[in-house]
């Protein structure tokens, strides 16, 4: 078993490196240091002079994957490729195009991101499995066919809708919750009472359908057959086996959503003005400042991978069997 997971964490390092290999090739090969230089400093009457100064003071002064000037193995470590990944495995994120510490801003944004993460997660977990158990269980009937014609319906509707109908409804006409903005501390629930609301409703209809039909898969297996013919009833079936059986499978739903705890909503943030790491990516995105998206790329890769880690643990504690393949390898 301590070999599995021995396995397990030595594989995340290729994937990194193929991953920021992959980023640094994108932005920097079709972006140009010399392109960053122009766009920070205007398009126009721009020297070759400034450009340099500004490639120096930011760190883009040296070659992108080999060194010329350089004799021996420091010709592929002294190049841009090496500097910049090395900064980022020591979360030494530098600075922005800008000249602002990005790793201070993520630090600070970290925060609200997670407030607003974190409990629309949970909550909508619970709202989305709730639901899904009592369609299972009123299964073929007139309340399972309302229902998943609703999570239909709610599914054709872009979440760009929810957000805009919820801002003009709730905080514009009935004033129930601010617009937009943000405070730090216990003020903050008024700002994200809303946006909380929206991503929990948004989800509902592809999060209670995929949980139905989990639920749906479990009930026609042998062992609930034998459940009910003991004279179980229905409910503590679904209860206290195929919620508990089903729960490899939500594991695996969830760790996807893992990176959005850290990464924060792009849109929500953004429509909402909370100062989450979403929404400074989006500013950095539209800026153009690509030291702050690679950095966000990065750590999306991380936390996302961290997932999948915690995911496969997860399986561990929850089944048996795979403890026990675990420690055949």
């Amino acid at each position: 078993m301590i070999r599995y997971w021995i396995r397990k964490l030595l594989s995340i390092i290729p994937i990194i490196i193929g991953v920021n290999l992959i980023t640094f090739v994108l932005f920097f090969m079709v972006n140009t240091p010399n392109d960053m230089a122009r766009h920070q400093l205007g398009e126009k009457h721009v020297t070759q002079e400034a450009i340099d100064v500004w490639k120096h003071e930011h760190g883009y002064d040296l070659p992108l994957l080999r060194n010329p000037k350089e004799t021996g193995f420091k010709q592929y470590t002294n190049t841009l490729f090496v500097k910049q990944n090395l900064s980022l495995l020591r979360f030494d994120f530098g600075q922005s195009d800008q000249g602002r510490s990005i790793g201070q801003a993520i630090a600070t944004r970290m925060w609200p991101s997670l407030a607003l993460a974190i409990p629309s997660l949970l909550i909508g977990l619970a709202v989305n499995i709730t639901l899904a158990l009592c369609l299972t269980l009123f299964h073929h009937s007139w309340f399972d066919r309302f229902g998943t014609t609703i999570c239909v319906s709610l599914m054709s509707i872009s979440s760009l809708f929810y957000i805009i109908f919820g801002q003009y409804v709730f905080a514009k006409l009935l004033k129930w919750a601010p617009l937009s903005g943000y405070e730090s501390g216990w003020q903050a629930w008024r700002f994200l009472l809303l946006p909380i609301a929206i991503a929990v409703l948004s989800g509902i209809g592809s999060g209670v359908r995929w949980y139905r039909s989990l639920f749906l898969e479990e009930i026609s297996k042998d062992y609930v057959r034998t459940a009910r013919a003991k004279g179980i009833s229905d409910w503590r079936i679904l209860s206290r086996h195929v919620l508990p059986n089903a729960f490899i499978p939500i594991l695996t739903g969830i760790v996807v959503l893992i990176p959005m705890l850290f990464m924060g909503s792009l849109i929500m943030e953004s429509f909402f003005g909370i100062p989450g790491l979403g929404s400074y990516t989006i500013d950095a995105i539209a800026q153009q400042d690509f030291a702050i998206v690679r950095s966000m790329v990065y750590l999306g890769t991380l936390t996302y991978i961290v997932g999948l880690l915690l995911t496969d643990f997860s399986y561990a504690l929850a089944d048996p069997r795979v403890r026990l393949a675990g420690g055949k390898d």
